[in-house]
């Protein structure tokens, strides 16, 4: 069998199944684990990944209000590694090269087409039924199984660690920094099993556009940031500039020093098995004399002063 992914989490959910030798090329995205990096990419961004938020947010309105993709396929690459299987998604424009645009890509292709697989999670619950879903489709059903045991053990180890905190905070996760977007799909649902109250955002559905008095009004006693696509020091080098600003600096979690980073773009924003770190590296933030901070440094950090 011949594989190609064309995101993160389709990777990374077919390496969890023990597949990752059958995978034979990946998205421009494509990062863990780390020797999927050697396979060859099948599609380019138009949006450069370095900017700020601010300057990839015009980018990206600019392109969509000019009908133009965000992504490429490499469609010669592509056809080159003859596939059986492509994973794709069609949960967000924005995250991944769009569904029709890969359709596109194989429909003028002689002989056997590959099967298209596509994933569009918002909730928990989708992103465990995807990794069935892929586990059935490449016949490794049970397999899919013993990985979603796996990952319902450590979701009830924290819950079971976090029910006896004294308090559960009310927790604002920003997922983009400027303009400013609350996180929804599947992050409300990880807040409330890691002890939190979660403000912003409804579990299953996209993530809302957030107005400074929105969240000045709400005053999260924590605030998580997680921006789409950014790494911790990413998130670090424009917190820089935003943390002496309105509306930030009046925030009490700031204030309080109830403020963490966490990297987003590895954990948070991937509906993949690694969604299970995610909701432990929230848990040890939230509650440090609960869990130990297995995951500090490479997961979260900390900007309590």
């Amino acid at each position: 069998m011949r594989i190609v992914s064309l995101l993160p989490s389709g990777t990374e959910i077919v390496c969890a199944l023990g597949l990752g030798e059958a995978l034979v090329g990946r998205s421009h995205e494509c990062d863990f684990p780390y020797r999927v990096q050697s396979l060859p990419a099948c599609t380019q961004s138009h949006i450069p990944s370095q900017a700020d938020s601010l300057a990839i947010h015009e980018n990206v309105t600019q392109r969509l209000e000019r009908g133009l993709s965000l992504y490429a396929v490499q469609k010669e690459v592509l056809q080159s590694l003859q596939p059986d299987v492509i994973i794709t998604q069609a949960q967000c424009d924005v995250c991944a090269v769009r569904l029709s645009d890969v359709e596109d890509a194989v429909a003028s292709w002689l002989g056997k087409r590959p099967q298209i697989v596509s994933l569009a999670p918002t909730r928990l619950a989708e992103v465990w039924q995807d990794i069935q879903r892929v586990g059935d489709t490449l016949g490794v059903s049970q397999q899919a199984c013993l990985v979603l045991e796996e990952i319902q053990t450590r979701i009830h180890h924290v819950q079971q660690a976090v029910q006896s905190a004294e308090h559960r905070p009310r927790v604002g996760c920003i997922e983009w920094l400027n303009p400013l977007m609350a996180s929804g799909n599947w992050v409300p649902e990880l807040v409330e099993l890691a002890g939190g109250q979660n403000c912003f955002g409804i579990a299953g559905q996209h993530s809302p556009w957030l107005s400074p008095q929105d969240l000045m009004a709400e005053d999260p006693e924590h605030l998580i940031l997680m921006p789409c696509g950014f790494s911790i020091p990413q998130t670090l080098a424009e917190w820089a500039d935003l943390q002496n600003t309105p509306p930030w600096k009046n925030l009490s979690s700031v204030q309080n020093g109830r403020l963490t980073v966490v990297d987003g773009n590895q954990y948070f924003n991937r509906p993949g098995p690694r969604l299970v770190e995610s909701l432990e590296i929230l848990a040890e933030a939230l509650h440090p004399k609960l869990l130990p901070a297995y995951h500090q440094g490479a997961g979260w950090q900390s900007l309590s002063t």
